[in-house]
């Protein structure tokens, strides 16, 4: 499948900032499941980049900007190739073990119901009770495609009826982590949870590591695996440490965040 993408990324400030640094996870890799195309990353304004890595392994864009400065757009756009892979990662490069992916955070921390929750799930078998989870979580929430509450924890979603994709994918983790399995977030772009309704963002689901196999996606906003229709960026062990766009900035006033994002399968 041909994945084609428009990512825009528009902050406009109330008073003129003095700097703007920016920490960018927008760039996917090649891996044996899919191939980037063509790729660019572009601003509007004079800035100054520095490519490099995160802790986690995933490639990072670092963008300096002197004021003053009104406002930015980051627009990230290109075409990645990708493959049928059952869900299942290939040629992914790993620089940590899977174990690190056990360890709780902030936003993936599991509470008691989260706990009692997950011991209710599956027969033992990891991949069968993954499968099973993530079906689980799909049919208990339905789907908000608003745009998500800055900070909200797996434990305060799991009391709700409707959550994000971002909420459904730290509450499948920190299930999963409860079951002794390692599980990560990862985000990237996808046209699988657009509707009319939707705010645009890029997208974001689990993978869950299984023996025997390596690491496997699952997607509890359609209660599937991932797919070919799936554009992978970035990993870490909640939606902050994966985030596309993320930074500080030195000035005062407030800031407008606006996004306007296109992914599209090529010929639809």
């Amino acid at each position: 499948m041909r994945l084609i993408v428009d990512h825009r990324t528009t902050y406009r400030f109330t008073a003129p900032q003095s700097r703007l640094i920016q920490l960018l996870r927008v760039n996917p890799e090649d891996t044996h499941d899919q191939s980037v195309a063509s790729w660019t990353v572009h601003v509007d304004c004079d800035a100054r980049f520095r490519p490099g890595r995160d802790g986690f392994g995933n490639s990072t864009t670092m963008l300096y900007v002197d004021g003053p400065i009104d406002g930015i757009e980051i627009t990230v756009s290109g075409e990645v190739l990708t493959n049928p892979s059952r869900g299942i990662v290939h040629g992914g490069e790993e620089t940590l073990p899977p174990e690190l992916f056990l360890r709780a955070t902030a936003l993936t921390a599991a509470d008691q119901a989260i706990w009692d929750f997950a011991q209710t799930i599956g027969d033992g078998v990891q991949l069968a009770t993954l499968h099973a989870l993530n079906g689980t979580i799909h049919q208990r929430f339905a789907l908000d495609r608003g745009r998500p509450i800055t900070g909200q924890t797996a434990a305060t979603a799991f009391q709700r009826e409707t959550a994000t994709p971002r909420d459904l994918t730290h509450i499948f983790v920190a299930a999963a982590r409860c079951l002794g399995i390692p599980a990560r977030y990862v985000s990237g772009y996808s046209p699988v949870c657009f509707g009319a309704d939707s705010s645009p963002a890029p997208h974001g689901w689990a993978e869950a590591y299984v023996e025997d196999l390596g690491w496997v996606a699952f997607d509890p906003c359609t209660g599937l695996s991932a797919d070919e229709a799936y554009v992978r960026v970035a990993v870490a062990l909640d939606a902050a440490g994966a985030a596309p766009v993320a930074g500080s900035r030195l000035g005062e006033g407030e800031e407008r965040l606006d996004v306007d994002l296109h992914v599209d399968r090529a010929g639809h």
